[in-house]
């Protein structure tokens, strides 16, 4: 954690990142206990005070501080983001430039977003002048992930700044390091408000300690099993809780598609960051007439990628290691079960390094279909039209981001429109990431809540409503001293209006 309290007792439980290609150990980090938790706590809220003091140019200014800082520092945190998950550089560099993008756009449209506005009072409050103003709750605490490490929880630590809270931040523990290096950057660009932003490492039980240790909302990303699990921590003090848990997504081909760029984007939405992925590609639904030849080119430059440990490869290792026990669980009960493999299959498997399988004919009701995969494996199936791919693409448990490929970009929409999915793009996968303004988020298992855009900002802020009385009312319907006739004179100027309009 990034609590340098003089006070603070030495902590001995400390825990070892492991490079994920190779075993190796990367570092040692704190194992982070409801003391720690509880300082780091303390230390946000006093800062938090001072930093919903600030107006919102204040708080732009200092973001965009951070901003140039993290900037400036790019090589430093994709290096981190690189070891930790063993990620190419380039794939940790591109994260990072678009967490730029979101933090950038999340402090210059806070005080625009978040201001006082004013709403018509109507007809029984004419004489009020009312108004919503978003307040920012005090300190937020956000559970990131491992796969984007960057990425990912800026989506809920740079808004809930913006909107003028502290956060206490709980890394994967697969990933301490880029968390404490991004809360070291913010102390370091913005010294006078240092220990707004505090990271804090360990395990699971160091995210338990964090949500009962009175944060005032928690964001969370993750498995949906993990997240039902928070959610009932949160229950017990009615903690307010976002929680962002991942997809089962699905593309569409109509028959008018282009095919070679619905093939390039789909291959990359399935195995670029080893298809650990949670908005990433993982089935998809072809009308007949193209299925076959969207398989071919699909297959071609799923077969063409290289995957490895040399710096030429395109996707790294399995982040997670047991993550490699599902995907080789669902590509081989769809084997067994009758699918065909287009590329790879059971060799594919071995090791850390898992290389791309793309399976077609594949039953709707295997696990390969039904549950998150998370590796780099994606189903090509045949439907009859595109009423058919719409039924198959939103019976699922899951929804979070899809995509369709249309030769029609009007009526590319329209079927974006029928998904249920959070987010769809048209003729690309993963369109809306880089779109700061675009809110993000899923229902289902894909959890609920929002970041990113306007609705990003509000998500860590309570709206607060004022009146201001302008003026006397005619009839004061709130007062003991009107006299009966004088209220019913109101209620039947009031029932005849209503009747007219």
């Amino acid at each position: 954690m990034t609590d340098t309290d003089q006070d603070a007792s030495p902590r001995t439980t400390t825990f070892t990142v492991h490079d994920p290609g190779t075993g190796e150990p990367l570092a040692e980090h704190p194992v982070d206990g409801p003391a720690e938790v509880a300082r780091a706590m303390a230390r946000a809220c006093s800062a938090a005070t001072g930093w919903a003091a600030l107006s919102a140019k204040r708080r732009r200014d200092h973001l965009l501080s951070w901003k140039r800082k993290l900037a400036s520092s790019l090589d430093e945190v994709a290096e981190s983001v690189a070891a930790e998950t063993g990620k190419p550089r380039a794939d940790a560099e591109l994260e990072v430039v678009l967490a730029l993008e979101h933090l950038a756009w999340a402090a210059r449209n806070a005080g625009r977003v978040l201001g006082r506005r004013g709403v018509r009072a109507g007809l029984l409050a004419a004489n009020q002048r009312a108004t919503v103003v978003h307040r920012p709750l005090g300190v937020v605490g956000v559970i990131g992930p491992w796969n984007y490490p960057v990425y990912t929880p800026m989506g809920s630590i740079g808004y809930a700044l913006a909107a003028g809270n502290g956060v206490v931040f709980k890394p994967s523990e697969r990933t301490p390091g880029t968390g404490v290096l991004l809360s070291r950057l913010f102390d370091a660009a913005v010294p006078e408000h240092a220990g707004l932003f505090c990271t804090v490492t360990g395990p699971a039980s160091t995210g338990e300690a964090l949500v009962r240790s009175g944060v005032d909302k928690v964001a969370f990303t993750g498995s949906p099993g993990t997240a039902r699990k928070v959610m009932a921590l949160c229950a017990g003090s009615l903690t307010p809780f976002l929680a962002e848990c991942g997809g089962k997504d699905a593309t569409v081909v109509t028959a008018d598609a282009d095919l070679d760029a619905a093939a390039d984007a789909i291959v990359w939405g399935a195995m670029s960051n080893a298809g650990q992925t949670c908005a990433g590609v993982e089935r998809v639904y072809a009308v007949r007439e193209v299925h076959s030849a969207l398989c071919d080119r699909i297959a071609v430059r799923a077969a063409a990628l290289h995957v490895g440990a040399d710096p030429s490869t395109v996707y790294g290792p399995m982040t997670l290691p047991e993550q490699a026990g599902v995907v080789r669980r669902h590509v081989e009960g769809a084997l067994a079960a009758g699918a065909r493999a287009l590329v790879g299959g059971s060799a594919s498997l071995s090791g850390p390094y898992i290389a791309p399988v793309v399976l077609a004919d594949v039953d709707e009701d295997a696990p390969a279909m039904t549950e998150e995969t998370f590796g780099p494996t994606v189903v090509v199936n045949s439907v009859a039209d595109v009423d058919e791919a719409v039924r198959r693409a939103n019976d699922s448990p899951y929804a979070l981001g899809a995509a369709v490929f249309c030769g029609d970009r009007r009526a590319g929409a329209a079927l974006a429109a029928r998904l249920r999915a959070g987010a769809v793009s048209v003729n690309s996968v993963l369109g809306f990431a880089a779109v700061p303004a675009l809110p993000f988020g899923g229902s289902g298992d894909s959890g609920f809540g929002r970041i990113h855009g306007a609705e990003g900002l509000r998500a860590f802020t309570a709206p607060q409503s004022v009146t201001v009385q302008r003026f006397a009312p005619p009839v004061n319907l709130t007062s003991f001293t009107t006299t009966a006739t004088a209220r019913a004179r109101a209620v039947a100027l009031a029932r005849w209006l209503h009747q007219r309009r």
